[in-house]
């Protein structure tokens, strides 16, 4: 059985092992794969595994070896799901191996927003402490989050974990998720409101949503006109869930005091997208994902995807 990886680096830039999926059959990883090569690469394979390179219908119908399909992330809309379906292709993906990191990485965000650490370490290093007048100095207002209210969109194993380390911190929570929340993930602290009253009622809006037609810009110039004047919005989930004109907009008025994205429409990113020239924004390269970690428990659950579907009995699946 012939499997091949098309972009294996990001999960395993050389510090992780693929002895778990070369254990089951004749494994070729590449590290990146160029649109044009995609079909070149996937040849006679009978399991191909992707992370961000797209397998289309066209790639499919050429491809007709595929049986099963495995998606190195949880978010699988680099695969013509509908196409792979309706060629009894299995399609499996990675769920909630990174939620501990993307929630750590969220607060790692807020925090940076609230005191711009690196921003002042570099200062001292250029010796603007050094030749202050005052024993400390200060070039950003620094925020305390005891009793600030952080409203959570997409109310998923993350947003929990999320609002789980945001309340050691003693804030409240607001929360918004489309359909119904078990009563077992809500407390005292923990209210469960209508998108509207999220948007009015926070002071740190961080976004754990999917990417769907529905979601798409759902931070727009409109919601955020509903927000909080000098709100913190925080995205590590996917860039699309904001309209970046409109955020950079909103950064430039002072209505929205503060941003940190993880993510953004384009990746990498280009040097035109609007929010590379905006005040008071942290922008990151998709790394909440990636610490070691979390990056081996995706290996192992791209693994156990594999066994299952071996042995007839596929999980994870999303076709």
């Amino acid at each position: 059985m012939k499997i091949v990886v098309l972009d294996g680096y990001t999960e395993n830039p050389g510090d992780l092992s693929w002895d778990g999926l070369a254990e089951l059959g004749d494994l070729v990883v590449y590290d990146r794969t160029p649109e044009e090569l995609v079909i070149e690469r996937i040849g006679d394979a009978e399991i191909v595994y992707s992370n961000k390179t797209v397998i289309s219908e066209e790639i499919l119908a050429k491809c007709q070896n595929i049986k099963f399909i495995g998606v190195l992330a949880t978010g699988y809309n680099v695969i013509d799901v509908k196409a792979a379906k309706s060629r009894g292709i299995v399609v499996s993906n990675i769920p909630s191996y990174g939620t501990d990191a993307v929630a750590q990485y969220t607060m790692a965000l807020l925090l940076e927003l609230c005191h711009h650490i690196g921003d002042h370490s570099n200062c001292v290093k250029k010796g603007d402490w050094t030749n202050s007048q005052d024993f400390c100095f200060w070039n950003y207002p620094l925020i305390e989050l005891v009793d600030k209210t952080m409203g959570i969109i997409g109310f998923g194993k993350i947003g929990q974990a999320t609002a789980k380390i945001a309340r050691a911190f003693g804030m409240k929570i607001l929360t918004y998720n489309p359909s119904p929340i078990d009563k077992d993930q809500l407390d005292d602290n923990i209210e469960q409101v209508s998108f509207e009253e999220l948007l009015e009622g926070s002071d740190v809006i961080s976004l754990h949503c999917p990417l769907f037609p529905e979601t798409k810009g759902i931070i727009n110039k409109e919601t955020i006109s509903k927000m909080k004047d000098r709100v913190l919005i925080i995205n590590d989930s996917r860039g699309p869930l904001i309209v970046e004109e409109d955020l950079r907009d909103a950064l430039i008025s002072g209505k929205v005091a503060g941003a940190a994205v993880d993510v953004v429409s384009t990746e990498p990113i280009r040097m035109d997208n609007p929010l590379l020239s905006a005040p008071n924004i942290i922008i990151t390269p998709h790394i909440a994902w990636a610490p070691k970690e979390a990056r081996q428990r995706l290996m192992n659950i791209a693994v156990e995807n594999l066994k299952a579907f071996i042995q007839g009995s596929p999980i994870n699946t999303v076709a």
